[in-house]
């Protein structure tokens, strides 16, 4: 997990690289859509997200849910039965045992993800299976970036446990992890991480479940 010192890409957030174990867990292959979301909301547990410009949108239904906080991710995976996934978790998913630099391996074009200067705009989950991770979970680099359980240190990796890693310490922010439409290839890599407050929201952040 993490980026080596070596690496001329990596932030300082993503270092020392170090080994983690995790018990077994499932993950979403997908982020959540429209439509998964929209069930949440019907049953009166979800709030809408807050801009609904696409979320009414049947054209949008097999897209990433947006415009949702941490809080309504939370929510929502809890209501599934499953949960957010821990940064250590999303991360192992995204990229196996190898050390990879990207979920399908390395080198990075628009035939593999979506990031800047592809499309210009999230696009419906599961368009890119030639960027899929070892495991089979799609869009973990790019399209939106997606909110994970931890809280964000932007030390945390010096401290972390080698088992199960999970800060739990309120520092207000929230990682976010695997790129988005917007961003360059530097935060398409899986060890990238960002960190935004834990009440926002904007329309190239989504989310997947683990459990």
């Amino acid at each position: 997990m993490g980026a080596t010192d070596s690496d001329p890409e990596a932030y300082p957030n993503e270092k020392p690289q170090h080994t983690v174990f995790l018990d077994s867990y499932w993950i979403d292959r997908n982020e959540v859509t429209n439509a998964l979301y929209k069930k949440c909301v019907q049953v009166g547990v979800c709030p809408q997200p807050f801009d609904t410009r696409f979320y009414f949108n049947s054209k949008y239904a097999n897209y990433p849910v947006i415009f949702v906080s941490w809080d309504n991710a939370n929510t929502y995976c809890t209501w599934a039965g499953r949960k957010l996934p821990t940064e250590a978790q999303w991360e192992k998913a995204a990229r196996g045992t190898d050390g990879r630099t990207y979920p399908w391996g390395e080198g990075l074009s628009c035939d593999k993800a979506n990031y800047t200067k592809c499309v210009g705009d999230a696009v419906e989950v599961g368009s890119y299976p030639l960027g899929a991770s070892p495991y089979g979970a799609l869009d973990m680099a790019g399209n939106v970036w997606e909110w994970v359980a931890d809280w964000y240190s932007e030390t945390y990796y010096s401290v972390s446990p080698p088992s199960n890693p999970q800060n739990t310490e309120d520092t207000h922010f929230r990682p976010l992890r695997g790129g988005s439409f917007y961003n360059d290839p530097r935060d398409m890599r899986v060890a990238s991480r960002s960190r935004v407050d834990n009440n926002y929201h904007d329309g190239t952040i989504g989310f997947r479940c683990a459990r």
